[in-house]
């Protein structure tokens, strides 16, 4: 009987060894996670990355989630008899919009992703950008055809005040940070992108890793004729690829070249469609998805 048992327990005992080294590097670092895709709606792959949020926690990392909410905005501002149309891949955002994504972010995304992370203890703590200033945007209007045009409340992040977040981990809790921010300009609310404000975030908070959940298995390497994933590239690497990326990718590498060039020591784009993608990536050899590095730390 005692053997068997042994026999049974000992791929376990391999697969928390083949951790250590990763457990060993990672301890007291902190790690920015862009929550996002389908990992958000499925109801499986978001009880999973709690579950994965959680174990970084108690493995002695501390991780910071940010999040968007692409397809729940829609969907509210579907039910509130809203248009909402995009230019150059931003959503034109009204002020009457604004109020909705500020009502669904802060109100339902977070506060849903908040529960799931405090079934496993009194660990997360919901915060928005305007929470003591911890993000300040100002009114971004993009260049399309050379024209200067308005999208109404889509900001550009300005400034980060990590005070409110430091404070937070150093009392062993999780932030949960929904991507909408204060002007200083108007004093008016701005929604950004999500994966903009997860880097700019890793950035200020010298974080260890930024690692941005996608619904794809990375950055392919010459798509759509080849679906082989580059693993590793530098920032130069990477910001040679920047014009020939899909626009959905745009902003996610974008935000990872950012991180890398402002002291993150490494930035991923993951596939959140898999569970448990972040303990995949962050404590195994392979890992998986794209891993963006500093230049000067080779191929």
């Amino acid at each position: 009987m005692s053997t068997t048992r042994k026999h049974t327990a000992l791929p376990k005992a391999q697969i928390l060894i083949e951790a250590l080294p990763w457990l060993t590097r990672h301890n007291g670092k902190t790690v920015v996670i862009k929550f996002g895709g389908n990992a958000m709606i499925d109801e499986e792959l978001k009880a999973a990355f709690a579950q994965d949020v959680v174990f970084l926690r108690h493995a002695g990392l501390k991780p910071v989630v940010v999040h968007g909410g692409g397809p729940q905005i829609s969907a509210a501002l579907d039910r509130h008899g809203l248009v909402s149309e995009f230019k150059a891949g931003l959503r034109v955002t009204t002020p009457e919009a604004m109020d909705v994504v500020r009502m669904v972010l802060a109100g339902q995304v977070q506060r849903e992703l908040v529960g799931l992370l405090n079934q496993h203890g009194p660990l997360a703590v919901g915060l928005t950008g305007e929470d003591a200033h911890t993000i300040t945007a100002t009114k971004h209007q993009p260049t399309i055809d050379g024209e200067l045009v308005d999208i109404g409340r889509v900001g550009e992040i300005t400034g980060i005040d990590t005070g409110a977040i430091e404070a937070l981990l150093a009392d062993g809790r999780i932030p949960v940070i929904s991507s909408i921010a204060r002007s200083e300009d108007d004093g008016h609310v701005y929604n950004v992108n999500a994966d903009t404000a997860a880097a700019a975030l890793a950035a200020a908070l010298g974080a260890e890793t930024l690692m941005v959940l996608t619904d794809v298995e990375g950055l392919y390497e010459d798509w759509p004729h080849s679906d082989e994933v580059i693993s590793r590239l530098t920032a130069t690497q990477l910001e040679k690829l920047l014009p020939d990326l899909s626009s959905g990718m745009v902003p996610k590498m974008e935000g990872c070249l950012h991180a890398v060039r402002n002291g993150v020591n490494t930035a991923r784009v993951i596939d959140g469609r898999v569970q448990h993608s972040i303990l995949l990536e962050i404590f195994t050899d392979e890992g998986i998805g794209t891993m963006v590095v500093p230049d000067g730390q080779g191929e």
